[in-house]
């Protein structure tokens, strides 16, 4: 991030909006798919599901390498303290999460015995043997880190929306 201009650079900005639309295709095919009958579209979005959450856990990777070597510059003095720390812990738990339920997804799926196809492009190893148990206890992780983390995005979101709309204190430019 340029510190003279206040703005994300314009590889730290795409790789932002890569995940965003990344992670608002995979949530929504990740809660359908667990509420569809078995069949093809269920397979379809499971495999779209895992393929996603395979390229969202490389760019969050690249992501986080890019941000040590470019540190964001910090937020305008006039946006109060407890907002400051409550978008540290957001963007600390995002970036978590978007390195740690890919690897349970992956632990959990392996476990179950599927096959982690990334758009058939190559298959990911499976890195446990195949436990149901298992897969049923990290697969319930799995889901509960997926709600928390929307819930997170919407904050994110919201956050965003208010300091763009109503503070109006260039936050949001930031990332536009």
């Amino acid at each position: 991030m340029s510190q003279v201009e206040g703005r994300y650079s314009l590889v730290a900005r795409g790789i932002h909006w890569l995940t965003v639309l990344l992670v608002f295709a995979m949530v929504p095919a990740g809660l359908t798919m667990i509420r569809i009958g078995s069949g093809p579209l269920q397979n379809q979005l499971f495999d779209f599901h895992r393929s996603v959450g395979v390229v969202l856990m490389a760019l969050t990777l690249v992501r986080l390498i890019y941000r040590l070597t470019h540190p964001a510059a910090p937020l305008p003095a006039s946006v109060p303290l407890w907002q400051q720390m409550a978008a540290k812990a957001t963007h600390v738990f995002l970036y978590g999460f978007l390195l740690v339920n890919p690897v349970i997804g992956w632990v959990a799926t392996s476990a179950y015995g599927a096959p982690i196809r990334v758009f058939n492009l190559f298959t990911m190893p499976a890195i446990v043997a195949k436990d149901r148990a298992l897969a049923d206890q990290l697969f319930s992780v799995h889901a509960i880190l997926g709600l928390l983390f929307t819930a997170a995005v919407l904050l994110h979101v919201a956050a965003a929306i208010y300091h763009g709309a109503i503070r109006r204190d260039g936050v949001l430019s930031r990332m536009l």
